[in-house]
């Protein structure tokens, strides 16, 4: 079959070929022709370009010597000027040259008239030229143009159909390598396969062999130890713990979470739209600021107040319903309790828009009765007061769907089990008009406001209210199309999932033994924690050894180091002090020097002839004052210290009065001696900051590493989680296949029973009727 049809290909391409080349030689040709009238037509246009030079040299020639005639005709104008002033003073003389200048000037007149009808005539004459050269030029170039795109796209039909052709032969090639392989590899699976078909029979002789003797064994033990079958019943099988499915609960904790999102989403667009429209009512037609309003939209007014009492339930029930799937409990329709509470929130909020909607339908109709409404304006109001009913009809639908969804949890007969995909359709479809009514609730508001805004009475309140209740609108609509498209995708898998419960049977009877089975699998799981506690990990003791020789070794060096912190601190303070002292030495000795000096310059100007004696009187004078520094020095050494609110001051005895260099030298002492306690309760802090710095960067590091090690064992503890739970998953499915597997076994050791059973009764018939025979032989 293969060859056949691949023959049959080839000969179809075989015949596109031939008209392809017969295609190709008819382009061939048109595309020589044109190429040949585009040559032609080159050709003529070179002609035209040379004609169009020489008359552009002609026109050339003429301007050139129309300039030398315009030149002659005014020197001759010159000449006439300058012959006029002579002619007046010979009159006589000068009426023979007159005439003779009078008949040149006509014969150059006449000439001149002459060859300016000439130049005119040259003029058109090149003008029509030259329009009749740009006119064919530009037919010749609009017809090379359009024969060149002509031959180009030839070229390209050509081009493509060459490619074609090798792409479909290249095509057709690799079918035939692929379908050449292929039937190798066919062959060699064949092959494999008679292989394996004998390994599995003689596996199924083996398992067979086994099998009888297991059920054999299973059945002595079923009959022997089992009292009754729990799965016989559908009010005992109800109460059977079914298998986890810890993915199933995990999709449904998603699904939940993603519909409690939308679902906020959808009441903070609930609360703005009755906030906002609140807003509008004390705005428009009547401002209450400056007026009045109705007693209609007070009472509209009030109720839309009171709307968050019935929006907020909604997502506290969402909440609550996602809260209460776990991936330790088992969902569905059965056992969410606490979906019974958001269909009842959701029953509430319907009667607030039942109570609200004629008072929105009044409030509109007399938006319409009044002097501002256009009639553009009244029918968009006559619009959104259809569309109004139409959402609240939308709610009512959606809560009469959910109450029944909310059946099986509390009401086992309220809703039937073959029921339920109906009941889940007609939500989405329910979700879908809602969506379809908020686009038309947004367009026709949107189409309104830019007619409010156009009106001359619009105030900026009015504008800004009315883009606050579009951008809540637009958001509910958009929270409707993405609640709708959300459980439109998942329906599906809603569908499928309502088969979820217990083994063998249609589903959980009723709510109170869904109840109790969550609280015996509560039970069975605690219990399999119970058997399943993990032991404490201990340190190993090489490891502690290590850990402690560390430990001290780090604890030693520190402290060395502060050691050595402390003594290079003091070596610091003890220089800082010695640094301090000595310059306050230099100062005191620049101020000695400047005052030495400032004395002797004085004495300078007001002694002049005793100079010398004074000098030496002051020499003597200042030998006695240092000696007194010296006196006072050693009297220092000695002070007697008196506390006060600045430090201790030193001072000398009451004995001795000092004077204004001694009391210099006290209060220089004094403060010297505070800068050193103050230096050195400096730098003791310095130090004990120091060590408080090093104390917490141990510390710090210590905890980065517990925190390391933390989140390392974090997530082995996940891991180990993962793989318990994979572990789990995967001994439910060998217990499953294995189930299966024996169920299996066993009808086909009931069908060969069956089949031995029919041997044997065919066997005895036979003995039967051969002892038949041999007794009428015998009688015979």
């Amino acid at each position: 079959m293969a060859s056949a049809e691949l023959q049959g290909k080839y000969q179809k391409l075989a015949q596109e070929y031939s008209k392809l080349r017969a295609q190709n030689q008819v382009l061939k040709k048109g595309v020589v022709d044109e190429q040949a009238n585009s040559a032609a037509l080159k050709e003529q246009l070179k002609m035209k370009d040379q004609s169009l030079r020489k008359l552009q040299q002609e026109m050339d020639s003429l301007t050139f010597r129309n300039l030398q005639l315009a030149k002659r005709v005014e020197l001759l104008q010159d000449e006439l000027a300058l012959s006029e002033p002579r002619g007046k003073k010979n009159k006589k003389s000068g009426e023979s040259s007159s005439q003779l200048s009078q008949e040149q000037k006509t014969v150059f007149d006449e000439d001149l008239q002459k060859k300016i009808e000439e130049n005119e005539r040259l003029h058109i004459q090149f003008f029509e030229a030259d329009e009749q050269h740009k006119h064919v030029e530009a037919e010749l170039r609009s017809r090379l143009a359009t024969l060149e795109t002509e031959a180009a796209q030839h070229q390209a039909v050509v081009d493509g159909l060459t490619r074609k052709y090798m792409e479909t032969i290249e095509k057709l090639q690799n079918d035939k390598a692929k379908l050449e392989v292929k039937s190798q590899t066919l062959e060699k699976e064949a092959k494999e396969c008679r292989l394996r078909t004998e390994e599995c029979q003689l596996q199924l002789k083996n398992l067979h062999e086994d099998l009888s003797g297991r059920l054999e064994e299973s059945l002595s033990i079923i009959n022997e130890k089992v009292p009754f079958n729990d799965t016989k019943y559908s009010q005992y099988n109800a109460l059977n713990v079914p298998l986890h499915n810890r993915r199933h609960q995990l999709k449904m904790r998603d699904i939940a979470g993603q519909a409690l999102a939308f679902v906020q989403d959808l009441v903070t667009a609930l609360l703005n739209f009755h906030t906002y429209t609140e807003q509008r009512i004390q705005i428009f037609p009547v401002d209450s600021a400056i007026d009045t309003i109705s007693p209609l939209n007070q009472k509209f007014s009030q109720y839309l107040h009171e709307n968050a009492s019935y929006v907020r339930p909604l997502e506290e029930g969402m909440l609550h319903l996602f809260e209460s799937i776990t991936e330790d409990t088992v969902t569905v329709l059965e056992t969410t309790v606490k979906l019974k509470t958001f269909s009842e929130h959701l029953t509430s909020y319907i009667c607030f828009l039942r109570k609200i909607l004629p008072y929105q339908l009044k409030s509109l109709e007399e938006e319409c009765e009044s002097s501002l409404c256009t009639s553009a304006l009244r029918a968009r109001n006559l619009e959104l007061s259809q569309d109004m009913k139409k959402m609240t009809a939308v709610f009512e639908k959606l809560q009469t769907y959910i109450a029944l969804l909310a059946l099986p949890s509390t009401e086992p007969d309220g809703l039937l089990r073959a029921n339920y995909s109906s009941v889940l359709t007609n939500v989405g479809a329910a979700l879908h008009g809602f969506h379809d009514i908020m686009k038309d609730i947004s367009k026709h508001y949107s189409q309104k406001a830019t007619i409010e805004h156009e009106l001359p009475t619009a105030t900026q309140k009015l504008i800004t209210t009315n883009d606050c209740i579009l951008s809540s609108v637009v958001a509910l609509t958009n929270g409707a199309g993405k609640i709708a498209s959300f459980f439109s995708n998942n329906l599906d898998y809603f569908i499928a999932s309502l088969s979820y419960g217990p083994k063998a049977a249609s589903g959980f009877i009723s709510p109170l033994s869904a109840e109790c089975m969550l609280q015996y699998k509560k039970k069975a799981a605690a219990y399999m924690k119970s058997l399943r506690k993990p032991l404490l990990e201990s340190v190993p003791y090489e490891e502690a050894l290590a850990n402690r020789r560390i430990l001290l070794s780090s604890t030693e060096s520190r402290e060395g180091l502060a050691q050595q912190v402390q003594q290079s601190l003091e070596k610091i303070s003890k220089l800082e002090q010695e640094k301090e002292h000595w310059m306050l030495e230099a100062q005191l000795a620049k101020i000695k020097l400047e005052k030495e000096n400032q004395r002797i310059a004085d004495k300078l100007k007001n002694t002049s002839s005793g100079q010398l004696v004074r000098l030496a009187q002051e020499n003597a004078a200042v030998s006695n004052a240092a000696g007194q520094d010296e006196a006072t020095a050693k009297a220092v050494s000695e002070p007697i210290q008196s506390t006060s609110l600045i430090g201790t001051l030193t001072r000398t005895s009451d004995s001795e009065v000092p004077d204004v260099e001694s009391r210099e030298d006290l209060i220089k002492n004094h403060y010297m001696a505070r800068i050193v306690e103050l230096t050195s309760q400096l730098q003791l802090a310095d130090s004990k900051s120091v060590h408080f710095y090093a104390e917490c960067r141990a510390l710090s590091k210590r905890l980065a590493l517990a925190e390391k090690s933390k989140e390392a064992l974090t997530e082995e503890m996940k891991l180990a989680s993962q793989n318990i739970s994979r572990l789990q998953d995967e001994l439910t499915t060998t217990k499953r296949s294995y189930e299966d597997q024996l169920s299996m076994m066993s009808d086909h050791l009931c069908s060969m029973n069956e089949t031995l059973s029919k041997q044997r009764e065919e066997i005895d018939t036979l003995k039967m009727s051969s002892k038949g025979n041999s007794k009428k032989n015998k009688s015979r």
